[in-house]
């Protein structure tokens, strides 16, 4: 018997936190906490086998979500530094993507809960390792989108980066790049993100956009103009005939970004500008 194989054991001895369990020639123990079902009245049992904490080979009545040869979606649980980050396969103990195989920048490592799509392989010696499916892999599971998915909202998970952005799979299965010039910050392997369809391919693959539609800017823009007057007493010494490069040293934001945010909080009637000033109404 080895670790990372599907067996059919006879029950050979009950003890006080499990069961000994044998093939007629080696026993292993099938603890406690590893029995999902009753099994006081069988002769047999289908475990899965796998190494413990202590190296020792041990069953388990929960069968791993993952099988070599097979991929699906995995949850990142913990990353490791000179290690890389542990996934969970449906046991106890995870299963780990090395640290060769991600991306060199250790920002954009997976953390908890951040799903990716892998198989698993067992080494010799019983490790478990997470591998993450390759572009070939990928283009087994890629639904092709039709135009009618163009301008509309997708998410979907992080699977790769290179050098000019990353690829990502959606829920419906599309496959999508995100370009570097279309990101706010780099998204992590595994991460969802939500963006928006600027292009679909011949081949039925898309191109996002995770920045703000121009509505959604300009809304962040005028809460970013909100706050700042909230920490001067409701006034700034800003309005729309103020300096561009003022402007873009203040909020960070080109003059006609600030001047439409500005326009859309006077015509909310929200905050009015006079002699070279902006101040909250006074509902505000």
């Amino acid at each position: 018997m080895r670790a990372g194989t599907y067996e059919r054991l006879e029950i050979d001895e009950r003890l006080e936190f499990g069961y000994f369990l044998t093939d007629g020639e080696t026993r292993v123990l099938l603890h406690d906490s590893e029995i999902t079902e009753p099994i006081e009245d069988k002769e047999f049992v289908d475990v899965f086998l796998y190494l413990d904490y202590e190296s020792r080979l041990a069953a388990t009545m929960k069968m791993p979500t993952l099988r070599e040869g097979e991929y699906g979606w995995v949850e990142a649980m913990d990353a490791v530094d000179h290690m890389g980050v542990f996934v969970n396969i449906g046991l106890s103990k995870d299963a780990l993507i090395a640290n060769d195989i991600l991306p060199e920048d250790r920002l954009i490592w997976p953390e908890k809960g951040d799903q990716l799509y892998c198989t698993m392989r067992i080494t010799e010696n019983g490790r478990f390792f997470a591998r993450l499916a390759s572009e070939d892999i990928i283009s087994e599971k890629f639904v092709p989108a039709t135009r009618e998915v163009f301008n509309k909202s997708v998410s979907g998970h992080v699977y790769r980066h290179i050098e000019a952005g990353c690829f990502f799979i959606s829920v419906e299965g599309y496959k999508g790049f995100i370009h570097s010039s279309q990101m706010t910050r780099e998204p992590r392997l595994g991460e969802l993100v939500e963006g928006r369809v600027i292009d679909v391919k011949e081949d039925g693959s898309i191109n996002v956009s995770l920045l703000p539609r121009k509505q959604d800017a300009m809304s962040a823009d005028a809460e970013k103009i909100l706050d700042y007057m909230g920490l001067r007493n409701g006034a700034m010494p800003y309005w729309d005939k103020s300096d561009p490069e003022d402007i873009k040293e203040r909020f960070g934001m080109s003059k006609a970004a600030f001047k439409r945010a500005l326009g859309h909080l006077m015509k909310e009637r929200r905050a009015y500008q006079e002699n070279g000033w902006t101040y909250f109404t006074k509902e505000q």
